[in-house]
């Protein structure tokens, strides 16, 4: 994994990592101009071959940078059609950790991540969920609880990401859903 290290070091830094699970050859220079762009700093990516979709690469980048940096390369990279990613950034004194999941048929998920690593699920995300389970069994329409709180946790993302985060026989592999 290459690692930012050009961002000089504080009180309040944040870091994090960005997953690129699959991208075009062609594609590959643009993702790194965009992390440029982010970062105000030279990036130099290592691609290597994504065994789980033939002609696709993969590279993981650790990043240091303000609170809010991991946003801003999730707001980037979402613009690359066919991408597929993970930026995660640790928390830091006054910011919650985040983790952003993009695929091209789920488009972009955002999840506040606990220091242990787990997804937090915020008081406003229930409050809506449980009106449309009201409206729901008032109009007597279907409404799945345990559906509805899989896609707060942003499952579907996972399913889909899962097998691209194996990366294959010798590459680095980092589990997202598993504390360490």
């Amino acid at each position: 994994m290459t690692s930012h290290t050009g961002v000089a070091g504080g009180a309040n830094q944040a870091r994090g990592v960005v997953f690129v699970h699959t991208c075009t050859k062609a594609m590959s220079a643009h993702v790194s101009w965009a992390l440029e762009r982010v970062l105000d700093s030279e990036v130099n990516l290592e691609f290597t071959p994504q065994p789980a979709l033939e002609g696709a690469l993969r590279c993981e980048y650790a990043w240091h940078g303000t609170p809010g940096t991991g946003s801003r390369i999730a707001t980037e990279l979402r613009a690359f059609p066919g991408l597929r990613f993970e930026v995660t950034e640790d928390p830091t004194p006054g910011a919650d950790g985040e983790r952003y999941s993009c695929t091209p048929e789920l488009g972009i998920f955002r999840a506040t991540i606990a220091t242990n690593g787990d997804v937090l699920v915020g008081e406003e995300q229930l409050r809506e969920m449980l009106g449309r389970s009201m409206a729901a069994s008032i109009l007597g329409e279907e409404f799945n609880m345990e559906d509805e709180l899989e896609l707060l946790m942003g499952r579907p993302w996972d399913d889909e990401l899962e097998p691209f985060r194996h990366a294959g026989d010798g590459a680095p592999v980092r589990w997202l859903n598993q504390v360490g």
